[in-house]
């Protein structure tokens, strides 16, 4: 990859309260600055980075979508993840500092690069920094336990709703619509990471559709009735009577 590269100000940036930590002032923000090598744009279809490349830095995505994979011993693609604007990406590359996992544009995307060796220096400085880099890590281990349970117990419909939800939940903290998405990833990939057949995700949305859950066209989802599929991926337990 041979992408465009410019500096960028993390001060600056919209997304900060997104991506970097709260409660520094301007002073602090000008050293936070210095993380930030440059600036990455990334073509649709184009790797970020690929399983087994040096681990250098981290991404902090401006704009656009990625899904991180991996190739099972067949050459199957096994989605494991979703990312957008105001995520950090990269953190599988510090176990081992290689790469586990391909990341891939699902669309034109902007990244922000932050060499390691810089953010591992100012976190001793700034140990808020420290403890924002140790969040973001717990949070993977969290939604990797959270997969787990997903793809352990759940129904086709429980994990498609929780799948939809997440979603529209992370772009309204974004500041988009809490009941609008376009997706930017196939169907195929969503039941690749769901742990589903492309057919099964296909019944599943439109069994949403014909039950007044959801409005599909194409890749735009409407949700018409949050309560419903919030009572689809958290079923009230059954009480046998005794």
């Amino acid at each position: 990859m041979t992408p465009d590269t410019f500096k960028v100000a993390c001060s600056n940036c919209n997304l900060r309260e997104l991506c970097m930590p709260v409660g520094f002032d301007n002073q602090d923000m000008k050293k936070l600055d210095e993380v930030v090598a440059k600036r990455h744009q990334v073509k649709q279809g184009q790797m970020l980075f690929a399983n087994g490349d040096e681990f250098t830095s981290l991404y902090a995505i401006r704009t656009g979508f990625f899904k991180t994979c991996i190739s099972n011993e067949d050459g199957r693609e096994q989605v494991t993840g979703f990312q957008m604007a105001g995520e950090i990406i990269g953190l599988d590359g510090i176990v081992s500092d290689r790469h586990s996992c391909n990341a891939v544009a699902l669309e034109d995307a902007e990244v922000c690069v932050m060499p390691f060796a810089n953010v591992e220096e100012l976190s001793r400085e700034f140990p808020v920094l420290q403890r924002h880099v140790h969040k973001i890590m717990s949070r993977e281990i969290v939604r990797e336990n959270g997969m787990m349970m997903m793809l352990g117990n759940m129904r086709a419909e429980e994990r498609l709703a929780a799948f939809l939800l997440n979603l529209v939940q992370r772009l309204h903290a974004r500041g988009f619509s809490q009941s609008e998405l376009v997706l930017r990833m196939t169907r195929e990939e969503i039941g690749s990471y769901l742990g589903l057949k492309l057919e099964t995700i296909s019944r599943t949305f439109s069994k949403f559709s014909e039950d007044g859950v959801i409005e599909v066209k194409q890749r735009y989802v409407k949700i018409l009735n949050p309560d419903a599929l919030k009572k689809i991926f958290n079923p009230q337990p059954c009480h046998s009577k005794l």
